[in-house]
């Protein structure tokens, strides 16, 4: 494993933009040492998939953390794990002292949102989303539909695109995002609604379409996407309209509250973590921090 250099960025500096990008990453704490060890009790090192900031001591026990780590962050497995190591027996290091190691484990976005449109509605959304820990690619095939201020909101990213009425745009558009997205569609134009859809239901990876627009605008595209050659079935894999029930604001900014509120219900859905777990088992750090194991160290 070569190891990158770790001068680029500090820990903390590294943390902070990789929350801000919503990229997975872990950060690697020392909390416990017996003996000699490279680094004190306070040490710590953010990790990548491909990228290492700052320094555990070095040597083969910093290789195994960076192995452990990017394991994890890989198989998503998130959450807080706490690791021994004997320096001397599990990493061969000549220096034998013990260290426990904290490695917390960030998704970096908990959900992905693809947000088609940055219309009056768009605009209202992207602010009341900010504060969840959700990654947001926002499209528009207007260049300045976007407003300046959204260039520095954390997990935010604002992209043009060409006209998505041209099928083969909107396919390589879907084509191009993380699988498992929520699909939201609220663009300027119908056309592009509609062929927008057509290209997330034959993509058939995400996790919830949505489309802005009433009852009525939803039959008319279903006639046409039915002649397409979607089945019913597909079909109703789309929201429309949008929002969590019984919420009938049509201010831009109640919508976009709507919207929120049924994304949240979604992603929720989604998550797969059991209720109760609240980090390391309660057995496994009093096995590691009880006397008893402490004098046999």
């Amino acid at each position: 494993m070569n190891r990158p250099d770790v001068e680029s960025m500090s820990w903390h500096e590294a943390l902070h933009a990789l929350q801000c990008r919503g990229q997975p990453h872990a950060l690697a704490s020392i909390v416990g040492t017996a003996g000699s060890t490279p680094r004190e009790p306070g040490a710590k090192m953010v990790i990548t998939a491909d990228d290492v900031h700052d320094t555990l001591g070095g040597g083969t026990f910093e290789y195994q953390v960076i192995a452990q780590a990017r394991e994890a962050i890989a198989s998503d497995d998130t959450g807080p794990h706490l690791e021994a190591f004997p320096l001397g027996g599990r990493s061969g290091q000549c220096c034998g002292g013990y260290v426990h190691v904290l490695i917390e484990v960030f998704s970096g976005a908990e959900a992905t949102i693809a947000l088609f449109g940055a219309g009056h509605v768009g605009q209202a959304l992207i602010p009341a989303l900010a504060p969840l820990p959700w990654r947001i690619l926002w499209l528009d095939s207007r260049p300045d539909a976007f407003p300046a201020k959204a260039a520095n909101q954390p997990r935010l990213e604002c992209r043009g695109i060409d006209d998505p009425t041209d099928s083969s745009v909107a396919t390589s558009v879907v084509g191009s995002l993380p699988s498992g997205i929520h699909a939201l569609v609220m663009t300027h134009d119908h056309g592009q609604d509609r062929a927008l859809i057509d290209a997330l239901l034959r993509h058939g990876d995400c996790a919830s379409i949505g489309l802005i627009g009433s009852d009525s605008k939803w039959a008319s595209f279903k006639r046409r996407l039915r002649d397409g050659g979607h089945s019913e079935e597909a079909l109703e894999r789309v929201r429309c309209p949008i929002g969590i029930a019984g919420a009938k604001g049509k201010r831009p900014y109640e919508i976009a509250l709507a919207v929120a509120a049924e994304l949240l219900t979604l992603t929720s859905e989604a998550t797969g973590q059991p209720p109760d777990r609240r980090g390391i088992a309660p057995d496994t750090l009093r096995d590691i921090f009880s006397p008893s194991s402490t004098d046999n160290q």
